[in-house]
């Protein structure tokens, strides 16, 4: 079979080395197929070959020997199609650096904004407090030191947002997940600058939502939720459900407990549990540790909680986070997380049967304190509420302290991160049955890939193949194995259609005799 002279002449070139260079293979290919089309040509039209339309014989408008598509295609001088346009400046960049470059600068810019440490009050608040013997309103003031330039910050992210949308698109279903994170932390900014002010809490309700808002139903608000649990919750005498729980364990002795536990479930991860004499709350879970409030004092079932609440699902979401190579957003939570992790914590408290009757109502009365708030009610008069329900009167000042921290004391204006917890818990079994019933399962244990939010799930699970997203390292265990948690949900729906309430009822009439 004939070869062109370009393939002859580079044949002739590398004859010395005897190397079958790339380009001669390419060059006899292109021969190879130049050849096979003339003759397939040829044959077609009699052996003869046809002059190219306006031109001379065998030529081009100019008369030259008009090329073979394959001949105008150079292997060394042209881009490949695929290949991402060359940089203005520098070396080329692939989506995934480009990705993890600005998931990077994300995290930068979140790392010094704190939320729960710039709404802290001081230890005299209280104190203050007890001794007006709960007549008067707390004075809270607020540090004007946020620990950042809070315009400085602003212009940081919306310089973020700008090259995200520039580098990625307005349609890249990650950039939109990255633009959504990186605006919540700039309406974080904002709402940290009008603590004390109505303004603190009309962002507060956007980025973390309310009592009153319906959920994907269209009809049940999270606050009608809340008051069904209460009846129930409220019907359960849960000191008659089991033995007696003591508040006998010691921060320390907690703090040791737990740090056993995680180096079991954790193996190399090295997780710090420590005794912090500045918590306000009972415990908290940072990216690698968990912090207990010294002085407190703890029951075993406690202990439980705190190492499936703080240990199974936030410290764990946090390191599957830091395992992201690319989408490292994932490490860190926006108020878009919020109901997924700790409605996520809880429900593993449930699944575990670690949580109580008096557990249960404690999260649940957070919803309906905050809706007390905002339709007008003060700190003196949630304060009350939960003395009312029958709380201790440090937790009934701990418990309206989360409610007000940030917000307007006189009422009308909480913080309306609590609403969080219930809500959830709902969404997450919700999701849960939806992916077992439409056979999207493997869906479930990216809720721990990091912080996410439920619509960022199945985008994150997709680019699990090309490596933009890594599978979480770290699972509780009934997330590890689904199959208990399957007959769970299939089981709890049918429980739903029977028809309970009069099964129960007739039960009940049984047990009146």
């Amino acid at each position: 079979m004939a070869q062109s002279s370009e393939a002859r002449e580079m044949r002739d070139a590398c004859a010395v080395s005897g190397e079958a260079r790339p380009e001669l293979q390419a060059a006899d290919a292109a021969g190879e197929l130049r050849s096979d089309a003339a003759g397939a040509k040829a044959s077609r039209d009699g052996g003869q070959d046809e002059p190219a339309e306006g031109g001379g014989e065998g030529g081009g408008e100019d008369g030259r020997a008009q090329s073979a598509p394959l001949e105008s295609l150079s292997l060394r001088d042209e881009p490949i199609p695929s290949a991402p346009r060359p940089p203005v400046a520098g070396p080329w960049r692939s989506y995934k650096e480009i990705l993890a470059g600005l998931a990077q600068r994300v995290l930068d810019a979140q790392r010094p904004i704190r939320i729960l440490q710039a709404l802290r009050w001081e230890a005299d608040v209280e104190e203050q407090f007890l001794r007006s013997k709960q007549r008067e309103l707390p004075r809270v003031t607020y540090a004007d030191d946020l620990g950042f330039d809070p315009a400085a910050k602003l212009r940081e992210i919306e310089e973020i947002l700008r090259d995200a949308e520039r580098e990625l698109g307005k349609r890249d279903r990650l950039g939109q997940i990255l633009r959504a994170t990186a605006d919540e932390y700039r309406k974080v900014v904002s709402m940290l600058m009008g603590r004390g002010t109505k303004a603190f809490y009309t962002l507060s309700r956007e980025l973390y939502g309310s009592p009153k808002d319906k959920l994907p139903d269209g009809k049940t608000s999270v606050r009608d939720m809340g008051f069904v649990l209460y009846d129930l919750l409220t019907a359960i005498g849960g000191e008659r459900l089991g033995p007696s729980q003591r508040r006998e364990i010691t921060a320390e002795m907690a703090a040791l407990e737990l740090n056993a536990r995680f180096d079991r479930f954790f193996g190399g991860a090295s997780i710090r549990v420590q005794v912090d004499d500045s918590l306000l709350a009972d415990a908290a879970a940072g990216s690698d540790y968990v912090k207990i409030r010294s002085g407190a004092m703890f029951s075993k079932s406690d202990v439980d909680i705190l190492e499936a609440h703080e240990g199974w699902v936030h410290v764990a979401t946090s390191l599957n986070g830091q395992a992201q190579p690319v989408a490292r957003w994932l490490a860190k939570g926006p108020p878009r997380t919020t109901a997924v992790q700790e409605g996520l914590a809880v429900l593993v408290e449930i699944l575990t049967f670690r949580s109580t009757p008096r557990r249960a109502k404690k999260l649940n009365d957070r919803i309906l304190a905050v809706d007390k708030a905002e339709d007008g009610a003060s700190f003196l008069d949630v304060f009350e509420w939960y003395r009312t329900e029958g709380y201790e009167e440090e937790e009934c000042f701990q418990n309206a302290r989360r409610v007000f921290r940030g917000g307007v004391l006189a009422g009308g204006a909480p913080f309306t991160k609590d609403a969080c917890y219930c809500k959830g818990i709902v969404l997450n079994y919700a999701f849960m049955r939806a992916a077992i019933q439409h056979d999207r399962a493997m869906l479930i244990p990216f809720l721990f890939v990091g912080k996410v939010a439920h619509e960022d799930v199945p985008i994150l699970h997709a680019h699990m193949t090309d490596g933009i997203v890594r599978p979480p390292p770290y699972l509780p265990p009934m997330f590890d194995d689904m199959n208990g948690l399957a007959i769970w949900i299939c089981y709890s729906s049918f429980f739903s259609r029977l028809g309970g309430t009069a099964i129960a009822e007739h039960y009940g009439r049984m047990l009146e005799h």
